[in-house]
């Protein structure tokens, strides 16, 4: 059995998910088809030599609906005998495509691959697939009476872990601190490729990081789900999930190099990282945000590694109750969780996500020397994936 190891991780820049956002002029094809030929120019890989291309995309649907990574390949200009599928695990899809690539080089089904994640939430926004459609039937509304929106379930997250509204600002106000210090630092310039919009300007930097939040200033936000549906519902809880304790609606992708170790070897190319193990699990669909505490537990499990043993660990910042209650289970230096700012200030491009943070997850390893890294996400309908990075060389 071959190992499989990751070469190379990259991302675009975060734009605003929202008419006029900075990268709201790409279309979502050629978002990703720059980030494609970034990966494979950078690598100096023949693309003929391509096994396949797994994306991850949630919103599969107007511009995202035509398997968005074989129109991205060809808009690269990539040869046409390489093909493409899409993979959805809500929030969790881009790291399930870097799941499913490690796991097909171990299988000997693929010798070099390419995982990537898009999604372009100003173009194709969030939920516009469903039109009002009920997504669950009478059977799963059955079991589970009364299922909620995400926010309320950030809610219910807060409420169990006993998060005040102050914690859950002060934590919001450390990801925007902490990314725009990482900016600032040159700390993202190795993980970005810029991106260049239909008018010739070149996106560098995330747009979404906001250098002023406070959590003075967040703390005159409105809850955002407080609505007369579920206040009267759930009557005694203090609302206090808002827009500023909660991920950005974004856009972005980005795309991971992965090959058999001998294939790395045959090319030239240094490994970067490996994959010491991976989980997916699901949870409670009412709490729905919960997954990344069992999940975290499978995958450490399985890897053999303690709690002690990271260095790095990315948490997708979906809500602020999120990490929050994960730092309630887990004895881990807060230091450690999303040293670089997480989705609350960089954004949650949901198919994208998965891979964002891996990327995020690998620089900070290679500039601290840290050796392991694990990466987690929650989401929707209560799962979970967990991978546990570690650093080569």
């Amino acid at each position: 059995m071959s190992n499989a190891v990751i070469v190379d991780a990259i991302r675009s820049p975060m734009g605003r998910g929202k008419q006029g956002g900075s990268l709201s002029a790409v279309h979502p094809v050629d978002l990703l088809a720059q980030l494609l030929s970034a990966v494979v120019e950078r690598n100096g890989i023949d693309p003929g030599t391509v096994d396949d291309v797994l994306v991850g995309c949630v919103g599969q649907n107007g511009e995202q609906s035509a398997t968005p990574g074989r129109q991205a390949w060809l808009a690269a200009g990539f040869p046409v005998h390489v093909p493409s599928t899409t993979i959805e695990r809500k929030c969790g899809s881009g790291q399930q495509a870097v799941d499913f690539a490690v796991q097909g080089v171990l299988a000997g089904a693929y010798d070099l691959v390419i995982a990537a994640g898009l999604e372009s939430m100003s173009r194709v926004p969030m939920g516009s697939a469903r039109q009002g459609a009920d997504p669950f039937g009478p059977s799963v509304k059955a079991r589970f009476p009364g299922l909620v929106p995400q926010g309320v379930s950030a809610e219910l997250v807060a409420q169990k872990w006993g998060l005040t509204r102050e914690q859950l600002d002060a934590y919001s106000a450390r990801s925007h601190q902490l990314a725009s210090a990482a900016r600032e630092s040159g700390r993202f310039t190795a993980e970005i490729i810029g991106v260049t919009t239909p008018d010739g300007a070149k996106v560098t930097e995330d747009e979404t990081i906001r250098p002023a939040t406070t959590p003075a200033k967040l703390a005159g936000l409105a809850p955002a789900f407080a609505t007369p549906q579920y206040t009267e519902r759930f009557p005694d809880l203090d609302w206090k999930i808002t827009a500023g304790n909660s991920s950005q609606l974004t856009d972005g992708a980005g795309a991971v190099l992965v090959m058999s170790e001998e294939r790395a070897a045959s090319l030239g190319l240094r490994p970067r990282a490996r994959i010491v193990a991976s989980a997916v699990c699901g949870d409670d669909p009412m709490l729905m945000l919960t997954g990344p505490i069992p999940a975290t537990r499978k995958v450490l499990d399985r890897s053999g590694l303690s709690i002690g043993q990271l260095d790095a660990v990315e948490i997708n910042e979906a809500f602020a109750p999120v990490p929050l209650a994960w730092l309630a289970e887990f004895p881990v230096d807060p230091a450690l969780v999303n040293p670089r700012g997480g989705a609350i200030a960089l954004g949650h491009p949901l198919g994208a996500s998965g891979v964002r943070l891996l990327t995020t997850l690998l620089n900070q390893l290679e500039t601290t020397g840290g050796r392991y890294g694990l990466q987690t996400m929650c989401e929707a309908g209560g799962m979970a994936n967990a991978l546990i990075l570690e650093r080569l060389g």
